[in-house]
């Protein structure tokens, strides 16, 4: 019996990355990071992970939610249309597992977006670095003092939104994978249901 087998796995997934999560902030690295970031990047980005890990968690639900329905013998809740449409079989078969897989494929969008916006991160860092470096008046002592202080606060939001860009993109991404492997068991039970296998 496999009763909500998926959700339990998001949450022991989720709970390891918040308590990892919490063992960051704890050690003040968040706070390191969300102060050396000017721009605010690191807020869209989280925004963008909750939002992403949201959806997520929404889609297994529904997903376990269907896959226990079949399990207990009864029908999912998917619009009739999508296992039942007037077409050959072979055909509507293709056209279920294309409407099961686009329903989660936003959140494998949104994982890539993130690593994407780490990225941006990383141009933004060196545009700021950069930004405070003068060739002419790298020669007066007085002038080197302001323009390392701006090299260093470039490079820290450069390398802090690729980190989270990436940290946050990589748990998405094995929460997505959990959710694709639901949906992937979910199409082959609606097919051996309808007799098809």
């Amino acid at each position: 019996m496999r009763r909500y087998l998926l959700l339990y796995r998001f949450l022991i997934v989720n709970i390891v990355g918040a308590a990892l999560l919490g063992l960051a902030g704890a050690q003040g690295w968040i706070a390191r990071i969300a102060e050396a970031d000017p721009t605010g990047l690191v807020f869209v980005i989280f925004g963008v992970f909750a939002v992403g890990l949201a959806l997520c968690g929404y889609r297994l639900f529904k997903t376990s939610t269907a896959l226990n329905r079949l399990e207990e013998g009864g029908t999912p809740d998917l619009p009739a249309a999508w296992t039942r449409a007037p077409v050959r079989p072979e055909f509507r078969a293709e056209a279920l597992k294309a409407r099961l897989f686009s329903r989660i494929a936003v959140v494998r969008q949104i994982a890539a977006a993130l690593v994407v916006l780490g990225l941006i991160g990383t141009v933004a860092g060196f545009i700021i670095a950069l930004s405070g470096v003068s060739a002419e008046d790298a020669g007066t002592l007085a002038a080197v003092q302001p323009m390392i202080s701006t090299l260093i606060s470039g490079m820290s939001v450069a390398l802090y939104t690729t980190l989270e860009g990436a940290i946050l993109g990589l748990w998405l991404t094995v929460n997505y994978r959990m959710l694709a492997t639901g949906t992937a068991t979910l199409y082959s039970e609606l097919l051996a249901a309808d007799g098809r296998v």
